[in-house]
C-alpha cells in the first residue's frame, strides 16, 4: 500500500527542496487552450471499475491546470532540480509568477502529495517507509 499524506509530508520535510528533482507519475493531456489537463484513474484496479462504472461512464477524473500551473508540469523533465525550474519559468514570467519559488514549491508540494509526482531522491525513504 502507498504511504498515507502524513508520510509523504514527513519525507519532503527533511528534504532540500531545491535540490530536489521531480518525476510526473500521471498521465496527461494538452487541451485545446495549451493548458494541461491531468488524466486520473477513478478506480486502480481494472475489473473493479468495469464492475462499478457504468458502460459509456468515464474512467477518468480530469484535473484542469492554469497558465502556470501548466508550464510548470511542462517543465518537469525528470532531469532539472526544482531551482532550475523556478529558474526556467522566471523567465518565461517574469514578475508574473513572483514569489516563484513559494509558488512552484507549493504546487509540487500539493502534486507530491496527492501522488502525482514524485521526486527521484527520496524514492529511497519511501520504500523504507512502506517496510515498516
Amino acid at each position: 500500500m502507498g504511504l498515507n499524506i502524513f508520510q509523504r509530508r514527513r519525507i519532503l520535510k527533511g528534504a532540500n527542496y531545491l535540490e530536489l528533482t521531480p518525476v510526473r507519475t500521471q498521465a496527461f493531456e494538452i487541451d485545446d487552450d495549451g493548458k494541461v489537463v491531468l488524466l486520473i484513474p477513478k478506480f486502480s484496479n481494472k475489473k473493479l471499475s468495469n464492475f462499478l462504472l457504468p458502460k459509456g461512464k468515464p474512467t477518468l477524473f480530469k484535473i484542469h491546470f492554469d497558465e502556470l500551473g501548466s508550464a510548470t508540469w511542462l517543465t518537469i523533465d525528470d532531469k532539472m532540480n526544482v531551482n532550475q525550474l523556478c529558474m526556467l519559468l522566471t523567465e518565461k514570467f517574469g514578475e508574473q509568477i513572483h514569489p516563484v519559488y513559494e509558488r512552484v514549491t507549493k504546487f509540487l508540494t500539493l502534486m507530491y502529495e496527492q501522488r502525482y509526482i514524485t521526486f527521484k531522491e527520496l524514492s529511497d525513504a519511501e520504500k523504507r517507509l512502506r517496510n515498516t
